[in-house]
């Protein structure tokens, strides 16, 4: 048995996190795009993604669609929704504590205030 003392040991000077990360794993759940960009206050960010980039899945409080679900880039500006065709089932495995990240996987170009944003979801599996 690990002693707390003992971890310390194996962890070194490296944090839990660390150590953790490469236990973590991306299952891939499904493709879609991203819905409501042309709604979006900073459209900004529709010209600064690219293809390859990680986004992150909240839950949001909607009174349109109560399983909605938003997106973020890593510097916290929404990009815009999980379709609401599609976010039924991930509503729920989110309402259920399971941690989720999508990667954006193309792009179209910009025209006026519509991009399309391909995007994969994937369950993060500790």
């Amino acid at each position: 048995m690990i002693k707390n003392d003992d971890l310390a040991v194996l962890t070194g000077s490296k944090g839990m996190g660390d150590v953790i990360k490469p236990l973590v794993r991306e299952i891939y759940l499904f493709d879609t795009y991203v819905a409501g960009t042309t709604h979006l206050n900073d459209k900004s960010v529709l010209d600064e993604i690219t293809v390859g980039q990680k986004l992150t899945l909240r839950r949001e409080n909607n009174k349109f669609d109560e399983k909605a679900i938003i997106l973020y880039t890593a510097d916290e500006k929404k990009l815009g929704y999980i379709p609401e065709k599609d976010n039924v089932i991930f509503s729920r495995l989110m309402d259920a504590g399971k941690l989720l990240s999508a990667t954006i996987i193309g792009l179209k170009e910009r025209i006026g205030d519509f991009r399309q944003i391909s995007i994969r979801i994937y369950l993060m599996d500790f």
